[in-house]
């Protein structure tokens, strides 16, 4: 593939990214839900991205995402970007490592190896950054199991929308 089509498609599966995180500034959702939602068609993005132009774009995305959040404001502080892309890395990262062992095993590793850190990463954050409890353990819940759920349903979609794409 050349390098103008990895461009070219690093910057639409950004652009789609992009979308599907600002969905919950055009659609009336409620957060939790907003978060399933997002998280998941986020989550399906990066690994369709990583079939799509490989390792290095893909890593790319999963960092910038979270720094686009924080602009959004979807991040409270800018320190809480590097965790958040550290999660995407290691979510891309591990599936990349572990798919030929099988993508149901691959998934399930990448989507509990982000989960735990987010998780633990935050957990330790929270203890240094002064924000308010109600926020801080709202913030902790959403990096807790809501993130092994958004990235398994991510992982599912992005398998149904690459077995479709290998298709046509």
């Amino acid at each position: 593939m050349s390098k103008q089509t990895i461009l070219t498609r690093t910057a639409l599966l950004l652009a789609i990214t992009l979308i599907f995180q600002s969905l919950r500034f055009f659609i009336p959702i409620p957060p939790l839900f907003s978060t399933f939602l997002v998280g998941s068609l986020v989550n399906a993005t990066l690994l369709i991205s990583l079939n799509a132009v490989g390792l290095l774009p893909t890593l790319f995305l999963a960092v910038i995402a979270p720094l686009v959040a924080y602009f959004q404001q979807l991040l409270l502080l800018p320190i809480f970007i590097l965790p958040v892309a550290a999660g995407n890395m290691v979510y891309v990262g591990v599936f990349f490592l572990l798919s030929a062992r099988g993508t149901m095993f691959a998934a399930a590793t990448a989507a509990s190896g982000k989960t735990l850190l987010l998780y633990l990463t935050f957990s330790w954050l929270l203890s240094w950054v002064s924000i308010p409890p109600k926020i801080a353990s709202g913030l902790l819940f959403v990096m807790s199991w809501p993130q092994l759920v958004t990235a398994l349903a991510g992982a599912a979609l992005a398998s149904i929308i690459s077995r479709r794409l290998r298709n046509s």
